[in-house]
């Protein structure tokens, strides 16, 4: 420890092994819920997933901190989300509601009062309601569309009966629920980033065409261009590199700076940059990962330090090893 605190031995074997006890027993109600799943979670997944409008989670207490981390996990992978508090939603918030959406109630009794009213309001406009619950038969549950239904698992402090068990095995729902749906939308990591723009994850998940130079940035020459040309050309635009393209267009060649050393004995300057060119240079996809191109340039050709973004085999742009630092993924 960096702050040596002095504690009785026995009273540390004490601390341990109670909390040893909660998470197992968190780790047991888990490994009952998973195998409790059944046609009632996929029918939640396909409800959500048909709905026109989003999915609105609620609860109130801690399930309403459940409930509300739900729904960002949900909106972050590709599944429209939001969160409407139990409490709140007597107040106004149903509202926020439509006959679009997919309502999902989180209550380890079902009996939850501050969700009555929110229930009604389901059954009367005819908005789809699940709940998810350890007590399939409450009054929420007979509201219910779908109904979830969680272990009865003790919760992991007896003298209190405090939410721990219950919130856990929820929890875990919520992000299964959201996994399920995003491979079932046929979710990207790529996607993720259109939700996600912010902190390493995100700029982890740029892809190529987010970053890469196009249009009068883009160094290319014909490959019947003098070698003179092909040096001014590699000169101007900084990237150390020219791309050689023949009369479609195409992307055939590359002439860097090596090329250029290696045929200077030859007559270099009385040469064209077809005849000095690196054919079939290293390309990569526009859609792809930033990552990729980097693993391109540093794995697979680790003495390149740009790649020429291509479509089909036009090139339409580059990415230098720079840009790649510059966007915190190498």
């Amino acid at each position: 420890m960096r702050y040596p605190i002095a504690i009785d031995a026995g009273l540390q074997q004490l601390a341990l092994d109670e909390a040893r006890g909660v998470v197992r027993l968190e780790a047991a109600a888990l490994e009952q819920l998973a195998e409790a799943l059944d046609g009632n979670f996929v029918a939640l997944v396909e409800l959500i997933r048909k709905a026109p409008g989003r999915v609105v989670f609620s609860g109130v207490g801690k399930s309403a901190h459940i409930a509300r981390k739900a729904a960002a996990t949900l909106a972050s992978t590709g599944t429209p989300a939001q969160f409407v508090h139990g409490g709140d939603a007597s107040h106004g918030d149903m509202g926020m509601i439509t006959t679009a959406d997919v309502v999902v109630m989180f209550s380890k009794s079902g009996e939850t009062r501050e969700l009555a009213d929110l229930a009604n309001y389901c059954v009367r406009f005819d908005i789809p309601l699940a709940l998810v619950t350890q007590k399939p038969a409450s009054r929420l549950g007979l509201a219910a569309n779908i109904v979830v239904a969680l272990p009865e698992m003790s919760e992991a402090c007896g003298i209190t009966d405090a939410p721990t068990t219950s919130t856990t095995m929820m929890a875990a729902l919520g992000d299964a629920l959201a996994v399920v749906l995003l491979r079932r939308r046929g979710f990207k990591a790529a996607d993720f980033h259109v939700f996600h723009p912010g902190g390493t994850l995100g700029s982890a998940l740029l892809t190529v065409g987010e970053v890469m130079h196009a249009g009068e940035e883009l160094p290319l020459v014909p490959g019947s261009a003098s070698v003179a040309h092909a040096i001014l050309e590699m000169t101007s635009k900084g990237f150390g590199c020219t791309g050689v393209t023949d009369e479609a267009g195409t992307l055939v060649g590359i002439v860097t700076d090596g090329d250029l050393r290696r045929h200077m004995a030859n007559g270099l300057l009385e040469q064209t940059a077809a005849q000095i060119m690196t054919v079939a240079p290293r390309t990569i996809e526009g859609a792809e990962l930033l990552t990729e191109a980097l693993r391109r340039m540093t794995v697979l050709s680790p003495r390149i330090s740009a790649i020429f973004v291509v479509n089909g085999a036009v090139p339409v742009g580059i990415v230098h090893l720079h840009d790649c630092l510059r966007a915190g993924v190498a």
